[in-house]
């Protein structure tokens, strides 16, 4: 507060008010028009865009069990998330209550033609999954153990690697008795051996990719776990200022604001150092007159007027 010239004491009370009217639309909007304006895109090949699905519980206090109560002593909010690997953010997000099924908002993304799909078992939707493919997307994910695949081709596995098989075949025509598949096109089944022993079914429709491009491809979702456990150490979203929906909303929306702008920040100085640590450096120097291009000076090294003035348009 003194930093900031703030003099008089900030009461509770308005953080309250500020939680309980301002909507977290502001935020998400915000959100939204600095990704949009920061650098980098889709790349040219729109197959290489590659989209990682997945969410991340948030545990609340028992003051929020009003809306998110999920079991008996369980409370907790669910971040659901689209990440870009290559650009290293998300391009979307929203936040649930922890009951809500990952599908669900899952269908309300707005898909990306012939954007590359990675997701995991939470997203096991054949019409969803057939919404992607009729707008050219490229689909990784698993397989159930008890999905049957009637196999119609097999191609050649190397011996003694990761790929144990690789075959295309269609999925039941039949969901129930009275419920077709949607999802009627031919898919492919490849069978990989994991460093810990177990034997995953990834299912692509992509028929011609090399299998180990198909096997590295939902590795990739390694990704978006590494991105979750970030922003709840670095960004502390695992303790809420607000205990209502809205408020939970507000703050999960800042924190990403937040990474977005460290991310930014980071690129356009150049500068090299782990992201973990450039958040640290920004934290501590929040309050310093110091230029984000001199933050691995030493402290007592002067500053030009020049440095001084950049550190004031870059915040």
């Amino acid at each position: 507060l003194y930093h900031a010239g703030i003099k008089d004491e900030v009461r509770r009370s308005t953080l309250s008010d500020a939680n309980r009217i301002r909507s977290h639309v502001f935020f998400d909007d915000l959100f939204a028009a600095l990704l949009s304006e920061l650098p980098g895109g889709l790349p040219r090949k729109m197959r290489a865009a590659v989209r990682l699905i997945d969410s991340t519980n948030l545990r609340l206090s028992a003051l929020s069990s009003g809306w998110a109560q999920f079991s008996n002593g369980v409370v907790a909010a669910k971040l659901h998330v689209v990440y870009d690997p290559n650009q290293d953010r998300p391009v979307y997000f929203v936040t649930t209550p922890a009951n809500v099924n990952d599908i669900t908002p899952a269908k309300a993304i707005t898909i990306e033609p012939q954007a590359t799909y990675v997701f995991d078992l939470g997203y096991y939707d054949f019409g969803w999954w057939a919404a992607l493919d009729a707008q050219g997307c490229r689909l990784v994910t698993r397989l159930k153990k008890n999905t049957r695949l009637d196999v119609v081709a097999e191609n050649k596995v190397a011996k003694g690697g990761a790929v144990l098989s690789d075959c295309i075949g269609y999925l039941p025509s039949r969901l129930t008795f009275n419920r077709k598949n949607p999802f009627s096109d031919p898919i492919r089944e490849v069978c990989v051996r994991i460093d810990g022993g177990k034997i995953l079914r990834l299912m692509t429709n992509d028929l011609d990719a090399p299998a180990e491009e198909i096997a590295d491809l939902y590795k990739s979702r390694w990704q978006i776990e590494l991105f979750f456990r970030w922003i709840k150490q670095t960004l502390k979203i695992r303790h809420f200022l607000g205990v209502s929906q809205n408020a939970v909303r507000i703050q999960v929306a800042v924190a990403l604001i937040a990474f977005l702008l460290l991310r930014a920040a980071q690129a356009l100085h150049g500068l090299t150092v782990s992201s973990l640590t450039f958040a640290r450096l920004i934290r501590t120097a929040l309050t310093h007159r110091r230029s984000i291009t001199c933050l691995l000076d030493p402290p007592d090294k002067p500053q030009s007027q020049s440095q001084m003035t950049l550190q004031f348009a870059t915040c």
